[in-house]
């Protein structure tokens, strides 16, 4: 399949795939970059890890707002959950297979990530959304097939963020414990459309569970 995201490139960071403890792939938000989002590699300081970042086109996954019909998010959507598959092979090709790979993303990158894991689900080292909801308007069937066997999601978002409503938030929540992931919700009271310490601190112990293994 070719889509708007597949030739870009992928920015990379951290450990050698041949030496890393695992790997974070990272998925950058709306009008930002590849380069943007791994500025967030050396704030988890964890530099054992490989972290990838897939670049959109234009700087966006797709056009519209997240909770817009998803045909018109098309065909952005569909290319950018290919753009990530395509980083998980190439992962998976040097050795490092999902378990052992985070899913993290912010804001677009955040939904896009989620969306991923529950149309693919199954056992990851993580999936961690700052700031992101499973896409598509309210009323959108979310009978994904499979389990996530486990696998630590953490949501974290403002609880008045304009762009990702807490209930979206909440609701993808439920839509993962049901899927089978270990998940952990924070709403931030106040919070900007930004990302804090205490997320920080959340990625952090996931890496550090997954060096454990």
């Amino acid at each position: 399949m070719t889509g708007p995201h597949q030739g870009q490139q992928v920015v990379t960071t951290g450990a050698s795939l041949g030496d890393a403890k695992g790997a974070v792939v990272m998925v950058h938000g709306r009008g930002a970059t590849a380069e943007s989002i791994l500025t967030l590699a050396p704030a988890l300081r964890r530099p054992e890890f490989a972290y990838l970042a897939p670049q959109a086109a234009g700087g966006a996954w797709y056009p519209n707002g997240f909770m817009a019909p998803i045909a018109s998010n098309e065909p952005g959507i569909t290319s950018g959950l290919r753009a990530i598959d395509d980083v998980l092979s190439i992962l998976q090709a040097e050795g490092i297979p999902p378990e052992r790979t985070v899913l993290l993303g912010f804001s677009q990158g955040a939904c896009l990530s989620l969306e991923y894991a529950a149309r693919n689900a199954r056992r990851y080292g993580a999936v961690a959304t700052l700031s992101g909801g499973l896409i598509g308007p309210d009323g959108t069937p979310r009978d994904y097939a499979g389990s996530m066997d486990g696998t630590p999601v953490f949501l974290g978002c403002s609880d008045v963020d304009f762009h990702i409503p807490a209930q979206r938030v909440e609701a993808s929540a439920e839509v993962m414990r049901g899927l089978g992931a270990d998940v952990t919700l924070r709403l931030y009271p106040g919070m900007g459309h930004t990302v804090n310490e205490d997320e920080i601190a959340h990625v952090q112990a996931i890496l550090d569970g997954i060096a454990k293994d």
